[in-house]
């Protein structure tokens, strides 16, 4: 009877500690933590917005090797599965680097 009275309790201690409402985990104490439509576009100048867009295309033209390999691997299902367990490297080797005839 002491056994069940004490798993009782350390139940319910487990029970208030697990549904204790931390307030971490709100994202904003703020009544409007969003802005409006209309003054969205004040955070980032045209300038700053046509660089972003200018390192944006710079970095689609010139991806890494492995970024590319893992590109050509995500398009073909068979390399796709095979890289979930040995990785996209192992993949890549596996499917495309014999076709080519390379090493």
């Amino acid at each position: 009877m002491k056994s069940l009275v004490l798993l009782a309790i350390l139940a319910a201690l487990a029970v208030v500690t697990s549904c204790y409402e931390s307030h971490e985990s709100m994202e904003s104490y703020e009544l409007y933590p969003f802005i409006n439509r209309r003054n969205a576009h004040t955070f980032i100048t045209p300038q700053q917005r046509w660089r972003a867009k200018v390192q944006e295309r710079i970095r689609e033209r010139s991806k890494p090797v492995h970024e590319l390999n893992r590109e050509a691997c995500d398009d073909y299902r068979l390399c796709e599965r095979y890289a979930m367990v040995y990785g996209y490297n192992a993949a890549y080797n596996r499917y495309f680097r014999e076709r080519r005839g390379a090493k």
